[in-house]
């Protein structure tokens, strides 16, 4: 079973002490740059909060820091689902759709 896509929200930014909100359940989340909503990262995943915490944005210095300034503004978004199965199956199916609109568009 699959919901409905949640709002679109701002991914926090390293330093800013931004938080989260997304589901600790499986489900698919779509990250896009803000500025031109260009798809960023796409993905069906296990555990949405822990996957988006963990995607990689911007660089790291020397140090082992964050270069803030390479950070592009992100928007994120998510949609549960009931098993991971059912996130794959939902994924491939948004892909399959932009896959055939983007033929009919070209």
């Amino acid at each position: 079973m699959i919901s409905t896509w949640s709002e679109w929200k701002r991914y926090p930014r390293p330093g800013r002490g931004d938080n989260l909100e997304a589901p600790i359940s499986p489900g698919i989340y779509e990250v896009r740059i803000a500025g031109t909503g260009a798809l960023y990262s796409f993905g069906a995943v296990d555990n949405l909060a822990q996957s988006l915490a963990l995607l990689p944005v911007g660089s790291k210095s020397w140090f082992g820091r964050r270069d803030t300034s390479d950070v592009p503004d992100l928007e994120y978004r998510t949609c549960a689902t009931s098993s991971k199965a059912d996130a794959k199956a939902a994924a491939e199916r948004m892909i399959g759709r932009r896959e055939t609109y983007m033929s009919g568009a070209a």
